[in-house]
């Protein structure tokens, strides 16, 4: 299905665009945790990576970096950008928000149709689409020994605009209406949640009541 979707030379370039980028991004996490330069090639591997391996594990096909040498190879040119020039690229990183968050809307969909040729439900595919666009950066916090940034509430949404983009494909392979227009309009509608999230800082709400831990601290103290 992603053949009659998307042109395949524009697919396998789009791929590698958003695996470039999320490559950076695990990368300046890896020189800002003080790697050495091995680490930051594992940092880039796992975060550009880690949500394609899983969900290609759980389908049961051959992981895309091991059927393409060009998926492996990007991650470690992404690295080795960031390991002589990552002041520099520090500098642009608006420019890479954006362009991850472009990757975020195109591997939810693409993740989503692929977990579907493979015989999954829509729900399993849908769950499968939001691995693979955020998988790879929960690997990666996790390596660097951070809580992953999609479960912190500190963050700027980043899981929900993928589950839309995955839901709206699952909803339009439901009512057989996934075509080129549609999954362009859900990768649109992820990116720009994403943008949109990052630009209004939108956050997802936390426990109903939930009194602050300054609070709690407090309480604590008076009782003794």
């Amino acid at each position: 299905m992603l053949h009659e979707l998307f042109n395949p030379s524009v697919q396998h370039a789009l791929d590698l665009v958003g695996i470039f980028v999320f490559a950076i991004s695990g990368a300046l996490l890896a020189v800002r945790k003080n790697f050495d330069v091995f680490g930051i090639a594992v940092l880039a591997e796992v975060t550009a990576l880690g949500g394609g391996l899983l969900r290609d594990l759980i389908i049961g096909a051959v992981p895309a970096a091991f059927a393409d040498l060009g998926y492996f190879l990007m991650p470690l040119v992404a690295a080795a950008l960031v390991f002589f020039l990552h002041p520099e690229v520090e500098r642009t990183q608006t420019a890479v928000n954006v362009s991850d968050a472009a990757g975020l809307g195109l591997f939810c969909v693409t993740g989503t149709t692929k977990a579907y040729d493979y015989g999954l439900g829509l729900t399993s595919s849908a769950a499968l689409g939001l691995a693979t666009a955020v998988g790879g950066g929960v690997l990666r916090d996790v390596l660097a020994n951070e809580v992953p940034s999609l479960l912190r509430w500190d963050r700027d949404l980043y899981a929900v605009p993928a589950m839309v983009g995955a839901t709206m494909v699952a909803v339009c392979l439901r009512f057989d209406a996934l075509n080129a227009f549609t999954s362009a309009a859900a990768v649109v509608t992820a990116f720009v949640l994403r943008l949109l999230a990052m630009r209004y800082h939108w956050r997802a709400p936390r426990a109903w009541n939930r009194r602050s831990s300054a609070r709690e601290e407090s309480e604590k103290a008076t009782a003794q």
